[in-house]
């Protein structure tokens, strides 16, 4: 399993990091943290680049947004020396869901698996 995922690396760029990524990473980057998806944060040591390598498929949205605030500099402490307090009403941070079986499909939607009953709506048929 160790080989496939490497192999996996080496050849694509939409899983994990790439190799020159990695090599820098390696070379430069100060590991800073983790998110709940395991995504890990890493910084320059003078603290002026910022990145993440994904835990998986390279999605922005997968990043949450105490971590994303900190990626675009919009705070300086990452969330795992300070994090962000959240209130009751907040709802937890999901992945953009678009293209996917999980996505929104309103009422009515063709894509629901039993479409809603419309009493305001009648199918024409010509005649």
């Amino acid at each position: 399993m160790g080989i496939l995922k490497t192999l996996l690396q080496a050849v694509t760029w939409w899983n994990g990091g790439t190799l020159n990524t990695l090599l820098y990473t390696r070379r430069h980057g100060q590991k800073v943290g983790e998110d709940a998806q395991g995504n890990t944060f890493y910084q320059t040591k003078d603290g002026k680049r910022r990145w993440v390598i994904y835990n998986g498929e390279a999605e922005a949205s997968r990043v949450d947004p105490d971590w994303h605030g900190w990626l675009h500099h919009t705070w300086k402490e990452p969330p795992t020396e300070r994090p962000l307090t959240h209130r009751a009403w907040e709802k937890p941070h999901v992945e953009n869901l678009t293209g996917t079986a999980l996505a929104y499909a309103p009422a009515g939607s063709i894509r629901r698996e039993k479409p809603a009953e419309r009493a305001d709506y009648e199918a024409w048929s010509p005649e």
